[in-house]
């Protein structure tokens, strides 16, 4: 008597351009396809941060649900939050982003991470939101312009990249998953998808 075939697996496609996303994802071993969400990302009224990123991170995982019907779908998204609320974002220039470093020197800043994963199938969706704590060193205006001028971090929520020169600025990183920081909480991921089954290659 032959054994049933094993089901051909989900394909799983990442809601997101971002190049930081993409190459955290491919640290898990898995085929996965990226399409672009194309969705309004301003906070609705009374909304708090962690509703934000976890309304954010599902509407992107859905936007893409109807190029993909047979898919698991990972949808993400990110602010930065300063001790008083003040919600951090991507600063999109120069200045910009040298005021959000002035604004965080030798202060602590709360980064919230948004997953979601879609069964477009199925339309399950398992979703979270994952804190990590960024403590600032006391930074100098040169330090900052000189940090700003060679990295360029204008997409990056916080105006920093921590998987790059970034790390220089800080004092201490606290939280449990340091892939949330860069954009894509890796742990939370993996728990989501053993929850559908997906057997990752290790």
């Amino acid at each position: 008597m032959s054994s049933a075939p094993d089901r051909e697996p989900m394909p799983l496609v990442l809601a997101s351009s971002s190049p930081f996303r993409r190459s955290l994802l491919e640290r898990l071993g898995l085929a996965f396809s990226c399409d672009s969400p194309d969705i309004n990302e301003q906070a609705q009224p009374g909304e708090t941060p962690q509703q934000l990123v976890l309304r954010l991170a599902r509407e992107k995982a859905h936007a893409v649900a109807a190029r993909h019907p047979d898919a698991l779908i990972i949808g993400s998204d990110q602010v930065a939050v300063t001790p008083e609320g003040q919600v951090l974002g991507k600063p999109g220039g120069r200045e910009a982003a040298i005021e959000q470093l002035r604004a965080s020197s030798g202060r602590s800043v709360t980064f919230l991470t948004g997953l979601c994963l879609l069964n477009a199938a199925s339309g399950r969706h398992q979703s979270g939101c994952e804190r990590f704590q960024v403590h600032f060193r006391t930074l100098r205006d040169a330090v900052i312009e000189r940090y700003v001028d060679s990295e360029k971090p204008f997409n990056c929520a916080g105006s920093f990249k921590s998987e790059g020169l970034g790390i220089v600025l800080f004092k201490a990183l606290e939280g449990r998953d340091p892939n949330a920081l860069i954009g894509l909480p890796l742990i939370m991921l993996t728990d989501f998808l053993a929850a559908e089954g997906v057997t990752l290659p290790l």
